[in-house]
């Protein structure tokens, strides 16, 4: 597997203005469907946009939406259905389980070496 670290600043910027394009311009794909589908949505995406630059989360948001998230939702968001509720939950739970793990592994390294790394005795 490629390192995400690899990949240039530059080339991952243009990659995530066309993202926000995209999405700015798919209005009619609504974050719930995102969520139950990908688990992530455009807030979600404002929010890892506020925390990287270290702003409040609506500012985040705006950049994502492209307007205030309050005035893009009055817009385009529908009422979501029990099943795409449904959908979304199912997927949001499959994060919880990956920032578990992700966890996990951020308290056993580098403390501990990986199995495949340890030298056997």
């Amino acid at each position: 597997m490629t390192d995400l670290k690899a990949l240039d600043d530059k080339v991952a910027a243009a990659a995530f203005r066309r993202l926000v394009r995209h999405l700015r311009h798919r209005s009619d794909a609504q974050n719930v469907d995102l969520m139950g589908l990908a688990g992530f949505c455009r807030n979600c995406l404002g929010d890892w946009v506020a925390e990287a630059g270290d702003m409040a989360k609506d500012e985040g948001r705006a950049i994502v939406y492209g307007m205030p998230y309050a005035e893009w939702k009055a817009r385009h968001q529908l009422p979501a259905s029990e099943e795409q509720m449904r959908r979304m939950e199912e997927s949001v739970a499959k994060n919880a389980r990956d920032e578990a793990l992700d966890e996990a592994l951020e308290q056993s390294f580098p403390a501990s070496d990986p199995p495949a790394m340890t030298k056997p005795k």
